[in-house]
This record gives structure tokens, sequence and C-alpha cells, in this order.
């Protein structure tokens, strides 16, 4: 038998000792990185989801009507003998715009003003005969002829004065049309015709175009229409407010004045209509104009605050709280948006635990302290922004 060297036997001892300390620390090391990696829980807002009634501001693009807008016509013939204002200002209901040859009009007015005074002068003269003929009958001085006679001149001299009566009525609306008033009031444009042009029944003159108030006129898409119509059933229309935004001018406010009942064909959409005040008339009718409506609502939705949907692999996602409190992406579909809430279409449930804090940071199975959220819808942070655009980026 080979005998091992005292020193040989030594180092072999030395030698399994290491190799035995080395295989336990390589058993503590999964432990010991375990521990090194688990993190205390992250306080976090966390929300039930449930349905709620949420209000929404919705926009629409707009054109800007006048619906008063008057094109005035010359309504009798003759020389247009005066211009009463400036193309481009404003004028006033009854206000006098043109003179088209009064004079003429005048004298026919007088011509028919006497035409009816000699018709009475022969309607009293016919009476007073057809009178004293009824008199001389009862006393047989007359024959029944006679007094049929002057009582048929009677009745004709009643006509004539009728139709002498409807002549002066018809002379006096043409000289009041020889004055053009403004029906309505409003801004007037250019002039058609000029000063002592013969004009005729029908000739164009102006134009004037009412500005205020203004009507916008806009079209709403079939579901928020519906929405709208159920909205309604417990509130007038006039209690719908409106916001007309013009670029570069401030805003007018004023009120839903009209909601169609008939779906559009091809456009799946129902006409709508707001009236809105423009005093200082700084808005013009065939502006092209967004408008935005006021006090709309949705119904029975689950939303969660804005902040609280982020950027996933498979689109906008949010973070569910499993059994365990550990945070699960979960892909929704996105609504519309009520302000700093954000409408679910799909994705959520009642009852699931969403977290609506502050996502900067959060990953997939990050263990969570659920706080109590004060129903306050907060703006993403510049964090969870810069979080958000780097998770995009990773995606891309």
């Amino acid at each position: 038998m080979k005998a091992f060297p005292r020193r040989g036997l030594a180092g072999l001892l030395v030698g399994a000792a290491a190799l035995l300390l080395t295989a336990c620390g390589q058993d503590d090391a999964p432990q010991q990185h375990a521990a090194a990696q688990e993190q205390p829980p992250h306080p976090v807002a966390v929300m039930a989801m449930a349905y709620r009634d949420l209000p929404l501001e919705k926009s629409y693009p707009a054109l800007l009507r006048s619906d008063d807008e008057v094109t005035l016509v010359a309504r009798v013939t003759g020389f247009l003998e005066a211009r009463h204002f400036e193309p481009g200002e404003l004028v006033e209901a009854g206000q006098p715009l043109y003179t088209i040859e009064p004079d003429l009009y005048q004298a026919q007015v007088n011509q028919h003003e006497a035409d009816l005074q000699s018709a009475r002068a022969q309607l009293s003269r016919a009476q007073r005969d057809a009178e004293r003929f009824e008199r001389l009958l009862s006393q047989n001085s007359v024959s029944r002829q006679q007094v049929d006679q002057a009582r048929a001149e009677l009745n004709v001299a009643r006509a004539n004065v009728a139709q002498a009566e409807a002549a002066l009525a018809s002379a006096t609306i043409d000289l009041d049309y020889a004055q053009v008033t403004a029906p309505v009031s409003g801004m007037i444009g250019l002039s058609q015709v000029n000063v002592g042009n013969l004009v005729n029944v029908g000739t164009e003159l102006a134009t004037i175009t009412p500005l205020d108030p203004l009507e916008v006129r806009f079209q709403l898409p079939q579901q928020e229409a519906l929405e709208l119509r159920r909205q309604l059933q417990d509130q007038d229309l006039a209690a719908i407010g409106a916001t007309l935004r013009v670029p570069g001018q401030e805003a007018l406010s004023g009120r839903l004045s009209f909601l169609g009942s008939r779906v559009g064909e091809g456009t799946s959409t129902i006409q709508a209509a707001a009236v809105f005040a423009n005093p200082e008339a700084n808005v013009l009718p065939g502006q092209f104009v967004r408008v935005r409506i006021e006090g709309l609502k949705r119904f029975a939705v689950l939303a969660v605050p804005e902040i609280a949907v982020t950027q996933g692999l498979m689109g906008p996602q949010v973070f569910v709280l499993d059994e365990e409190n550990l945070a699960r992406a979960r892909p929704v579909a996105l609504g519309d948006g009520a302000g700093p809430w954000q409408i679910i279409r799909e994705g959520l449930e009642p009852g699931d635990r969403v977290v609506v804090g502050d996502p900067a940071g959060l990953q997939p199975g990050t263990l969570i302290d659920p706080q109590p959220f004060d129903g306050l819808a907060a703006a993403p942070s510049d964090e969870a922004l810069e979080a958000a655009t780097e998770a995009a980026e990773d995606d891309a």
C-alpha cells in the first residue's frame, strides 16, 4: 500500500474543506439574491371600478349662419332717388334705406282718394233716392219697377265705394313701398343699384345680415345625440350650454337651440344648432368655427383618471391588482375623454381594483400598498410622462 506524504495529506484536507465551503456558498446565493431583490410594497392610490355618470365637454366643427339674413328687393317701379345708408354699417329695423320716386305714388294716392270721395257721394245720393222711392211706393205714387231700379243703383254705388277703397289701399301700399326700410337689424352690404337708376319690381337692392344673435349648425354623432336626447328627458334643451371658439378672438357663450329627430343617411349624424349672442359683431356669418357643447353627460360608464392609462405592448393599458396586491397590466379600449377622466369601453369590470396614482416606475408584478383614492383625477407627472415615453420607445 502506497503511503501519502504528511504534507500532501494536509493539502488534500484543506482543498476538500474549501470545496465544501464553496458549495455551501452557492446554495445560499439564490436566497441572498432574492432578499436583495425584494422591495417594500409600492404605496399608490387604488380605486375600485364602479359605474358612474360623467359630464362631458365635446367640440364640433361648424359653420356660422344668420338665418334672418334678408335681401332687399324693389317692390315698385321707378327711379331710385336716394340712398340713406353707407355700405357696411349697422342698420336698425325700420330705418329708411332707399327712396324710389315717391311723388309718383303720392299722386296716385291723391287720385284714388278723390275717386273714393266721388263714389261715396254717389252712394249717399243713391241711398236717399232708394229711401224716397220706398215711401212713394207706399203711397202708390211710383211703380214697383222704379223702386227696384233705385235699389239696384244703390247696390252699384256701394260696389263703387268698395272698389275705390281697394284702389286707395293699393296705392297707399305702393307709396309705402317707395320708401324702402330695413325689415331687420344688422349689417348692410354694398348697394346693387346706384342712385338715379330705374328699378323694377324684383330688382335686388342690398343685403342685410343680422349679427346678433348668430346661429351655428353642426352634426352630432348618432350615439352622442341619443345620449343627449336621453339626458333631455330630465332637463330643458336651453339648459345645455355652448361655447363658440374662433381663432384669434374671444369665445362667445350661447345655448343649444335645436336637436334633430332624424339620423342622416350615410353620415350617422343628427343635425343640431346653437345660438350665440354677438353684440359687438366680432364674429361674422360664413366663418368655420368650433362649437363646444357643455353640460353633456355619459351615463353608467366605467372611467379612470387619465393618469392611470399608460401605453403597453398591446396598446393602452391600466394596472390592475390581483388577490396578492401585485400589479398586472390589463389592455383596455378607450372611449371618450371627460375632463381629467378617461372612459373605458372594454377591458375592465365593476369591482376591479385599478392603480390610479402616479404610475412612474410601476412594472407588472410590483407589490402594491393600496392607498385610498380621494376621487380627484390628477394630471400625469413629468416622471410618468417620461416613463410612458420610454416604454413606448422600448415597445417600438
